[in-house]
C-alpha cells in the first residue's frame, strides 16, 4: 500500500444508519469538512464495503467526505443479504443518502463496481454531479465478466484459477458463474464459505500488479468474502441488472460532466480497453493509463493519479 501519495488518516466526524427499505439499513460516515466540496466515494464488489484508508483520497480542508456500504455489506445491514439487492435499489439508494444529507450536488469518486455504478447514477441524476472521478473501469457487460470469471484473467494466473474453480465440479466448469450462484446460495454453510473464500481470494490475488499479500487476507477474511462473492455473483448472474451495453449507450447523458479515468495498464480485473471504450464515447473526458500499475487503487502511481484528480478538481471548483 502506498501511503506516501495519500492524505493522513482521518476519522469521520458524524456516522449515520439510514433505513432504505424494510429490509436494508445503510451505514454511513463523513469526515473532512463539512462546509467543503460533497464527495461521495462509492466503493468495489459489488458487496466490498468501504475501508478507513478510502477516506485519504481526498483533501480533509477541501471536501466533505462521505463514504458508505451498499446493501448487504461492510457496516450496512443485514449482511450478505440479497433480498432486494440490485442495481436499481443502489442507484436509489445514493439519491436517497443525498437527500438525506442535504446535498444539492456531488462529486462521485469509484473504482472498478464502484466506477459502474457511479456511471450509472451520474446517467439517471446527471443533474446532481458536479463530476466523476473515476478509476479500474468496469462496463458490466457479458464479455467483462466472462474474462474474469471464466476465460481471459485465468491465461494469466494458471495456478490461482486452479484454486478459484477447485471448489465447483468438473462438468459444471462451463458456466463458473452460475456453479457458483448455486453454491454461494445453497443451504450447506461448509459448501457457501469455502466457495465465498475461494470466489474472493481469487479477486485479491489478481487485484496489484505483483500479489499483495495483505490485500489476499483482506479478500480471504471470511466476513468480507461473503459479502463480496455472495453479492457479486448474484449481480453477475443477473447481468448486473442492467440492459446490454447500457453505460456506453448512456454517455451522451453526462457529455457535459468533467469525468477523468484512471487505468492501470495491467489490469487483469478489469482490462484497460474497457477505459478506452468510455473514453472514446465521452470525448471530453480525461483519460490517464498508468503503466506500471493493475487494478488497485493502492497501487502507487494509481494513488497518486487519484489524489491529483481531487486535487485539481478541488482548485478548478474554488
Amino acid at each position: 500500500m502506498h501511503k506516501q501519495y495519500l492524505y493522513a488518516p482521518i476519522e469521520p466526524y458524524v456516522q449515520h444508519s439510514l433505513q432504505v427499505d424494510s429490509t436494508h439499513t445503510l451505514h454511513i460516515e463523513e469526515c473532512g469538512n463539512p462546509l467543503g466540496i460533497p464527495v461521495l466515494f462509492i466503493h468495489g464488489g459489488p458487496g466490498g464495503g468501504y475501508s478507513p484508508v478510502h477516506r485519504q483520497f481526498f483533501n480533509p480542508s477541501d471536501y466533505r467526505i462521505i463514504l458508505f456500504d451498499q446493501r448487504g455489506c461492510g457496516k450496512s445491514r443485514p449482511h450478505a443479504c440479497l433480498t432486494n439487492n440490485t442495481t436499481a435499489h443502489l442507484i436509489e439508494d445514493i439519491e436517497k443518502i443525498r437527500r438525506h444529507l442535504e446535498v444539492d450536488k456531488w462529486l462521485l469518486f469509484g473504482g472498478s463496481w464502484g466506477s459502474t455504478l457511479s456511471l450509472l447514477y451520474a446517467q439517471t441524476y446527471p443533474e446532481r454531479a458536479t463530476g466523476l472521478i473515476l478509476r479500474g473501469i468496469f462496463l458490466c457487460r457479458k464479455q467483462d465478466v466472462n474474462w474474469f470469471y471464466q476465460n481471459g484473467a485465468n491465461q494469466f494466473y494458471p495456478e490461482y484459477w486452479a484454486d478459484f474453480i477447485a471448489p465447483v465440479e468438473p462438468k459444471k466448469r462451463s458456466n463458473m458463474i452460475a456453479a457458483y450462484h448455486e453454491l454461494l446460495t445453497s443451504d450447506n454453510e461448509v459448501a457457501r464459505m469455502r466457495a465465498a473464500e475461494a470466489w474472493s481470494v481469487w479477486e485479491g490475488r489478481t487485484s496489484n500488479l505483483k500479489t499483495d499479500p495483505d490485500t489476499v487476507n483482506h479478500f480471504g477474511e471470511p466476513f468480507h468474502a461473503l459479502a463480496m462473492a455472495r453479492i457479486e455473483c448474484h449481480y453477475f448472474q443477473h447481468e448486473a441488472f442492467i440492459e446490454t451495453n447500457q453505460i456506453l449507450n448512456n454517455t451522451p447523458a453526462i457529455a457535459d460532466l468533467p469525468v477523468s479515468i484512471v487505468h492501470g495498464r495491467y489490469d487483469l480485473v478489469c482490462p484497460v480497453n474497457q477505459a478506452f471504450e468510455l473514453h472514446e464515447a465521452l470525448p471530453n473526458s480525461k483519460l490517464i493509463i498508468c503503466n506500471n500499475s493493475g487494478h488497485s487503487a493502492m497501487e502507487a502511481e494509481i494513488a497518486k493519479a487519484l489524489v491529483d484528480a481531487t486535487d485539481l478538481f478541488a482548485e478548478q471548483l474554488s
